[in-house]
C-alpha cells in the first residue's frame, strides 16, 4: 500500500513511498539479554548429538518478521530434540530505532551489516556499530553446521531463497523449499552477506547457509511464510517437531547469470517490474544507468529483486536463467 513519500536508508537517503506496517512490531525486551553471554543470542544443545542451526532475523533492523518468528519460538519454550539450536537477534541497535511511522530508515545505523562478513572487513580497521555487532556474533557464526538468514523485501517481488552459488549451499535451498525458487547468486560487490562468510563457503567446508527472502517487509502474508520456512529447517535437521511432509512442486534453481550495479546517481527502469518477471527475449531493454542502456543478456531472463531506487555502487537487480526442477 503506497502512501505519502519518506525518505529512508534502504535507498541512501533517495524518497522512496511510504509502505504500510500491517504486522505489529515484537517485543523483544524478554529477549535482547540472549542466554549465552553475547546479547540477543539464544542458543540450546540437547543430550543427543546432532547439527548446530541457526536461525538469524534483523540482520536488517527494519526486518521485524523474523524477529516475530523467533520471539514467538523462544516464548513458547522451543529447545531441540537433538543437536544445537541457536536463535540470533542480530541487529538490535538498529530494531530498537524501529518506528512504523517512519519503518525503511532502520535498516542499519551506520552501514548495512550484511556487507561486512569478508575476511578484509573482519580484520580490517572498520568501527562502526554494525561492524562490532558481526565481531560480537562472529564466534556462534562460526560454530554453525547449518544456517537460514531470515529476510524480507521492501519492493514488490515473488518469495525466493538466495545461496551461494555453491553445491551444499543450493541443496540446503532446494531441500528447504519454502519459497519455492532458489537462486545461486555471486553476491554484492559492496562486501559479503552473512551466507557468503567463509564458514559457509570455503571449498572444504560442510557448513551451508541460505538467506530466505519471504516476501514484503511488514505483510501479514510475509511472517506466515517465514514461519513456515522457520519450521521446515527445524525439521529437516531433527531439530524440533515432526520430519516435513513432501513438497507439493518440485523446487527451482535459477542461477544468476549478471548482476546489475548501479555506476551512476540516474539509474531507472524503463517501467515498473516485478521480482520474479520474466523477460523472454534477450537484448531487451529494462534501465538506463546514466548513458548506459541494461538489456537482457539472454531468453527466458528471470529479474530477481529490481529495486526501483539504486544508489550508485549498490545492486540494482540480478538477471538469472532457469534451470528448471
Amino acid at each position: 500500500m503506497l502512501g505519502t513519500q519518506s525518505t529512508n536508508s534502504d535507498a541512501g537517503g533517495q524518497a522512496v513511498p511510504r509502505f504500510a506496517v500491517e504486522i505489529a512490531t515484537p517485543d523483544l525486551r524478554p529477549w535482547l539479554g540472549g542466554n549465552c553471554g553475547i546479547p540477543g543470542v539464544w542458543t540450546f544443545t540437547a543430550p543427543a548429538h546432532g547439527p548446530h542451526l541457526a536461525l538469524v532475523a534483523l540482520t536488517h533492523g527494519n526486518e521485524i518478521a523474523g524477529a516475530t518468528v523467533l520471539a514467538e519460538m523462544l516464548g513458547a519454550g522451543l529447545r531441540p530434540e537433538r543437536g544445537r539450536l541457536s536463535l540470533i537477534f542480530a541487529n538490535t541497535e538498529a530494531f530498537l530505532a524501529f518506528d512504523p511511522e517512519n519503518p525503511t530508515a532502520t535498516r542499519y545505523l551506520d552501514e548495512d551489516l550484511n556487507r561486512l562478513w569478508g575476511e578484509d572487513r573482519l580484520q580490517g580497521p572498520r568501527n562502526s556499530r554494525e561492524m562490532r555487532r558481526v565481531r560480537e556474533l562472529l564466534p556462534v557464526v562460526e560454530s554453525v553446521d547449518v544456517l537460514v538468514d531470515l529476510h524480507s523485501m521492501l519492493w514488490p517481488s515473488d518469495p525466493l531463497i538466495l545461496s551461494a552459488d555453491t553445491q551444499r549451499a543450493i541443496r540446503l535451498g532446494q531441500s528447504l523449499g519454502t519459497p519455492r525458487l532458489t537462486v545461486a547468486d555471486p553476491g554484492h560487490m559492496a562486501g559479503r552477506r552473512l551466507v557468503d562468510h567463509a564458514r559457509f563457503t570455503a571449498p572444504d567446508g560442510t557448513a551451508a547457509a541460505v538467506l530466505v527472502e519471504a516476501g514484503q517487509h511488514w505483510e501479514g502474508a510475509t511472517l506466515i511464510a517465514m514461519a513456515a520456512t522457520a519450521r521446515r529447517a527445524l525439521g529437516l535437521n531433527g531439530i524440533s517437531g515432526p520430519a516435513p511432509a513432501p513438497l507439493p512442486e518440485p523446487p527451482l534453481l535459477a542461477r544468476v547469470t549478471q548482476t546489475i550495479t548501479a555506476t551512476s546517481h540516474n539509474f531507472m527502469f524503463l517501467r515498473d517490474f516485478r521480482g520474479g518477471e520474466l523477460i523472454p527475449h534477450a537484448g531487451t531493454m529494462i534501465a538506463h544507468d546514466g548513458a548506459r542502456e541494461i538489456c537482457t543478456p539472454h531468453d527466458d531472463c528471470l529479474l530477481v529483486m529490481p529495486t526501483p531506487i539504486a544508489p550508485r555502487g549498490h545492486t540494482a537487480v540480478r538477471l538469472a536463467r532457469i534451470e528448471g526442477p
